[in-house]
């Protein structure tokens, strides 16, 4: 096997860590900035609203994967949450998302990723990141700069902005043309089986699947490389020199 041209991650559990996750106090906050709660909503109950919402959206199933469609907008999602309860916000949805974000899941870099980031950037090996993610390439460029201040990435793409989700081969499609690369070039590392091995397997790419920040994960026979710490991805490598 040869050495990549570039490697392209996945964001949430694979170069970033966001458990724990508490999305009642999220919405708090946000609701910190209410100038009208005409029925004296609680952050409990809006949160209730959001979570059978997206149910009936089709974009939140406990235990599994989210599927093979287009990406729903948080903006428009929080509008609608928020104006249909009768609450107006006295900020800016953009802020509003990015509150909602800091407050209900920090986030902190997985372990290894800044020692990984840097060997690739010392060793040639471009990096970008693509997302399935309901907040904009704005909102996630910023946790990222946040968190690994000293990344290299070439760009950082979210699905809210492209329609399309991984594991749709399109999203992986666009991934290429930003890179200017051919699939045999590029690895993409992620946390999901379904999502990003799968997705980026069968896009052409080389998967990586990585395990190091989830609470839990299956066995697989899925062709793919299994990485347990970022260490070990950066062992690999070496020995392809």
């Amino acid at each position: 096997m040869k050495k990549p041209v570039m490697i392209a991650f996945d964001y949430g559990q694979t170069i970033i860590d966001e458990h724990p996750v508490d999305f009642v106090r999220g919405t708090a906050e946000v609701m910190k900035y209410a100038a009208v709660n005409k029925f004296n909503k609680t952050p409990e109950e809006i949160q209730s609203i959001s979570a059978q919402l997206k149910k009936e959206l089709g974009n939140f199933k406990p235990g599994h994967d989210f599927g093979d469609y287009g990406e729903i907008s948080n903006l428009a999602f929080q509008a609608f949450l928020y104006e249909s309860q009768g609450i107006e916000l006295s900020i800016s949805y953009e802020e509003a998302e990015l509150i909602f974000w800091d407050s209900a899941a920090w986030g902190k870099a997985a372990p290894g990723i800044e020692e990984l980031l840097a060997y690739l950037h010392d060793n040639d090996i471009r990096t970008a990141v693509l997302s399935n993610n309901a907040y904009g390439q704005k909102a996630l460029s910023s946790r990222i700069n946040r968190i690994l201040p000293n990344h290299h990435f070439e760009f950082i793409l979210s699905t809210k902005d492209y329609l399309f989700r991984k594991p749709n081969r399109h999203i992986y499609e666009l991934l290429l043309m930003k890179a200017d690369l051919q699939a045999a070039d590029v690895w993409y590392a992620g946390d999901s089986l379904i999502n990003d091995v799968d997705g980026s397997r069968n896009a052409g790419l080389m998967p990586i699947w990585y395990t190091g920040a989830s609470e839990k994960w299956e066995q697989t026979d899925r062709e793919c490389l299994h990485i347990k710490h970022w260490h070990d991805l950066i062992d690999y490598l070496k020995e392809l020199q």
